[in-house]
């Protein structure tokens, strides 16, 4: 069986969609009140700008992917206007029904359903938007998943990948003492939960730097991808537009 890494661990990628799946399951709960400890509440931040540069307009359909708690599908919801329409997804369904309910909570009844990213079930050239915030590392086949979500993009639309990535130097270091060891000891603080914690800081130095990010976007059929960086590359914003 293919083998493929789960934080800094080499797992069976069944394996590890298995245990994605756990740790979601885990921090669902407290997932929002972690990102903005976790963040300092820069994560609001990172969001805000990503819904500016998505440029929506009244009447878009937009899809939300690895929506979680649904931050960005709040946010679209508005911008589509009744002519437009919002689909927020999470492979995860603990994670799913959190964000549906905190949806419902603003007024918002959207679509809601659980998909994986690989094999998106929609048809071809249905969106005008894409985004994926903070989902996209957790993915074992990203390639696949990018390419598929260049499919059901229209020609011109917009997909907006939101990432940890790479962080400039000289704070690298100090960056990865403390996602490594405070934010570890803030989720066993906070959730009860050190060990999902560890694997979401592993993760991100796992994943993909942003000129091999924006690489793998044009293999997958982009025509054109800038780069954003925020936070000294705490996080990266790519977009990438489809022929």
């Amino acid at each position: 069986m293919a083998q493929t890494h789960f934080g800094f661990q080499n797992v069976d990628e069944q394996e590890k969609a298995r245990k994605v799946r756990g740790v979601f399951d885990s921090v669902a709960s407290r997932y929002d009140i972690m990102n903005d400890l976790m963040s300092m509440g820069l994560h609001r931040a990172w969001k805000a700008y990503t819904v500016a540069v998505a440029q929506i307009k009244p009447g878009h359909q937009v899809l939300d992917i690895a929506g979680g708690t649904g931050d960005l599908a709040r946010a679209f919801a508005p911008l589509v206007g009744p002519e437009g329409c919002v689909v927020h997804t999470d492979i995860n369904e603990t994670m799913l029904r959190t964000g549906r309910d905190r949806l419902l909570d603003a007024g918002l009844a959207l679509p809601t359903t659980t998909c994986d990213a690989e094999k998106l079930p929609f048809r071809s050239e249905t969106f005008d938007r894409v985004s994926v915030a903070f989902g996209l590392r957790n993915m074992t086949h990203k390639e696949l998943a990018l390419a598929e979500m260049c499919r059901v993009l229209k020609p011109g639309g917009r997909l907006l990948v939101l990432e940890f990535s790479k962080v400039a130097e000289p704070l690298r270091k100090p960056y990865d003492w403390y996602s490594l060891n405070v934010l570890p000891l803030m989720g066993k603080l906070v959730a009860g939960d050190a060990d999902s914690y560890r694997y979401l800081a592993e993760s991100i130095r796992m994943h993909p730097d942003q000129q091999t990010l924006k690489a793998m976007m044009k293999t997958a059929g982009f025509g054109h991808v800038d780069v954003h960086n925020l936070t000294a590359g705490v996080v990266a914003l790519h977009v990438g537009i489809k022929c």
